[in-house]
């Protein structure tokens, strides 16, 4: 067929996972996924055309219809709105909020520029080296700590990191010790890698500094943690609305695997427009060519993860963290994401334990009304409660949670109803559809509130809101259906203007 050599079976079944690969190559040639492209695909890689479609329109950056897709993205989300977007004419967060209002042209994205603590261990580098030469990030003492980690061995590497106590920083601050250790021990082979760069909570755009700014640092940081967990293959996920950032970490493993510096076969993969990919089972579908739909836990990803197989997941931030323990430099600190309303928006690196107040003093904050810490899915704050440590005890002690670390500011101008409507369109626009608790659940959110919100409060509005969000943190399969009702629940708990 085609002048080109087919083969059945197995072979070709086991190429499910490029499917994404094809569409985003399919549509960034000719505009859109026309019915004649994608059954072509389907032949090429053998999947039935009915799962492909179910694919390709799970995804908000497929476009199924000529003169849909779209280069230019223009932000409608909390922060955007804050800086005067539109509401409801635009796209969810572009993890650009530092730009507020942001739009986002993908043929010519620069590099975004990001405030960044002077005193910053992370983000030392960033703005520094020349993210594009290999050599550059060596004479900053690029590529010392995998050199150290050879010297030890994957044993050794993995009791230092469990020593330094590191907990991921993507919201569930889980022991990153202990996971790599998991997965090492694990007797099924091959075991995977899988970075999670698909950076979607409103709010947060800390990994993309990381990602444009740094990109060698990920590299060497996957090539330590392949190294630790005896990982064959890894994969960088990158949300498709970072074309910097891809293009960056794609040169950088280019390089690093020229001069001989990975052991392992790192891929890019590109999202494709889904928050819930940001879920690591719901990633691994994506990844092999699947609706974005998480799995259920038991069994777990360092048992049962990508194709079957033990994997390790970690995020950017987490993994950069692993060089500073190898080099003797960790120091428990944490990267926020400060937005809104606040004179310098931008990356901070700040210690564990620090006042909330004293970031938003460096941030520049004037008046404050409230304070959304941990992204869409975190909890609000009053003026009175920011004296809140920034750390996992401190922000747990008020009922709060670090997230994802976004911290955006709201002053008197802000309309709070208008957030709250916003974020609850958030929840029903990216809900994945496949339990009935998330799926009705995030919906009758927004109703009730618009509800509310048009003809005032009443006690029975309340109470049903309160059910919803009680089943769906009961019944839900995943964080995004557990946590849904997280913000809004304390937003009407706690700001007086929604109390009115």
């Amino acid at each position: 067929m085609d002048h080109r050599v087919i083969r059945g079976g197995l072979a070709v079944r086991s190429r499910r996972h490029m499917l994404l690969p094809v569409l985003h190559e399919i549509q960034d040639r000719a505009g859109w996924v026309s019915r004649g492209a994608l059954e072509y695909a389907c032949r090429r890689l053998s999947i039935p055309p009915a799962e492909a479609y179910g694919v390709v329109s799970f995804y908000a950056r497929f476009a199924l219809e000529p003169g849909r897709a779209r280069t230019e993205h223009v932000c409608d989300d909390i922060v955007c709105q804050l800086a005067g977007a539109h509401p409801d004419q635009g796209v969810n967060c572009l993890g650009l909020c530092d730009r507020a209002p942001a739009r986002l042209d993908e043929k010519q994205a620069p590099a975004a520029e990001s405030v960044r603590y002077p005193d910053s261990r992370l983000l030392r580098r960033v703005g520094i080296v020349d993210p594009g030469s290999i050599d550059s990030y060596r004479e900053h003492g690029g590529f010392k700590a995998l050199r150290r980690a050879r010297e030890l061995g994957a044993e050794q590497v993995i009791r230092q990191v469990t020593a330094s106590a590191l907990l991921g920083r993507g919201g569930a601050a889980f022991p990153t010790g202990r996971k790599w250790e998991s997965v090492a021990k694990a007797q099924a082979r091959p075991h995977y890698l899988v970075c999670n760069a698909d950076e979607s909570e409103p709010g947060t755009f800390k990994d993309r500094v990381v990602m444009e700014g740094d990109p060698f640092a990920l590299v060497e940081a996957m090539a330590v943690a392949a190294l630790a967990a005896g990982c064959e293959k890894g994969y960088i996920y990158i949300r498709d609305e970072y074309p910097v950032a891809r293009r960056r970490i794609a040169r950088a493993i280019e390089q690093s695997r020229d001069a001989g510096l990975l052991d392992i076969d790192v891929e890019v993969r590109r999202g494709a427009g889904a928050y819930i990919c940001g879920e690591e089972t719901a990633l691994f579908n994506s990844i092999e060519g699947k609706r974005g739909e998480p799995r259920n836990k038991p069994p777990f990803p360092v048992e049962v993860g990508l194709f079957g197989r033990p994997t390790l997941v970690n995020n950017v931030e987490t993994l950069v963290n692993v060089l500073d323990i190898l080099n003797g430099e960790f120091a428990d600190t944490r990267l926020f994401c400060v937005s809104g309303h606040v004179k310098h928006p931008g990356v901070y690196d700040i210690p564990l334990g620090t006042p909330l107040r004293l970031l938003l003093e460096r941030a520049g904050a004037g008046s404050i009304q409230a304070v959304l810490l941990g992204g869409a899915a975190g909890s609000f704050l009053t003026p009175e409660q920011l004296d809140v440590p920034l750390s996992f005890e401190g922000t747990r002690a008020i009922g709060a949670t670090l997230g994802s670390g976004a911290v955006i500011v709201f002053d008197a101008t802000a309309d709070m109803k208008q957030a709250l409507l916003r974020i609850a369109r958030f929840f029903r626009d990216e809900s994945c559809g496949q339990c009935v608790p998330c799926r009705v659940g995030t919906k009758r959110q927004e109703e009730i509130l618009e509800r509310m919100f048009a003809n005032g409060r009443g006690q029975a509005d309340v109470m049903l809101l309160s059910d919803i969000a009680q089943a769906m943190r009961d019944a839900s399969i995943c964080g995004l259906g557990q946590t849904a009702a997280n913000a809004i629940a304390s937003g009407l708990k706690q700001l007086p203007v929604l109390n009115a």
